[in-house]
């Protein structure tokens, strides 16, 4: 999940960045404070973290102009702390507030449980589908092994998700093109057989070259 950071300490923001990363996130910082909205529209954050004290507008003003175009997720973090300051976080469209400083440990329980929140419920977002050290990510539309992800297109991901829900099951070609008509992905044999190439390219940068076998007259099986 990608997470915005909207900090003009860039010491702080690089560090909060750096312990993100490790947890497996992928961050934006905002450079340029005249257009935060502009940046949030353009990224498309999961999340937001949000200083209050900014350049030209603060993060109450940012908050609200995110609020206007979004239900994204926003966690203020300053060193404020009166109640008022709180009040106006959450007033404004804010989900939580944590003070500076902060445990590096408390704000990632705090993103994890504001995600949980937000998307643990949401059909394939957050759940995820694991084999043999594969894991599938639907909602997010990647593959992981370890600390490694690699992307995958819409069309690769229904494929895969496909397959590692019939683990153990050949699944002919035939199904595979249904289920992507289904997803508006309309396909011919020959374009099935290029997505299948690609994705166990992308497997194989994962050390998962004979994840995906093909059964001859029959279709593909995770086995």
């Amino acid at each position: 999940m990608k997470i915005m950071i909207v900090e003009d300490d860039r010491i702080i923001g690089e560090q909060v960045a750096e312990s993100l990363i490790k947890w497996g996130f992928e961050t934006v910082a905002v450079d340029d404070f005249d257009h935060v909205l502009q940046l949030f529209v353009n990224e498309n954050p999961q999340l937001v973290l949000m200083d209050i004290n900014l350049p030209s507008f603060d993060g109450f003003y940012w908050c609200n102009q995110i609020r206007e175009i979004s239900k994204v997720p926003i966690l203020f973090l300053s060193s404020r702390n009166t109640p008022i300051d709180m009040v106006m976080a959450m007033n404004t469209g804010g989900d939580d507030f944590i003070q500076k400083p902060f445990f590096t440990e408390v704000l990632i329980a705090k993103i994890n449980a504001i995600l949980r929140r937000t998307y643990a419920y949401t059909e394939n977002t957050l759940s995820v589908i694991e084999h043999d050290g594969i894991v599938l990510y639907p909602g997010e539309g990647y593959i992981g092994a370890g600390s490694k992800r690699v992307e995958l297109t819409r069309t690769e991901l229904t494929i895969l998700k496909l397959l590692m829900q019939h683990k153990g099951t050949v699944v002919n070609r035939k199904k595979i093109m249904r289920s992507l008509w289904e997803d508006e992905s309309f396909v011919d044999d020959n374009t099935l057989t290029v997505n299948i190439n690609r994705i166990r390219k992308k497997l194989a940068e994962l050390n998962a070259d004979s994840f995906i076998s093909t059964r001859k007259g029959e279709g593909y099986i995770i086995s």
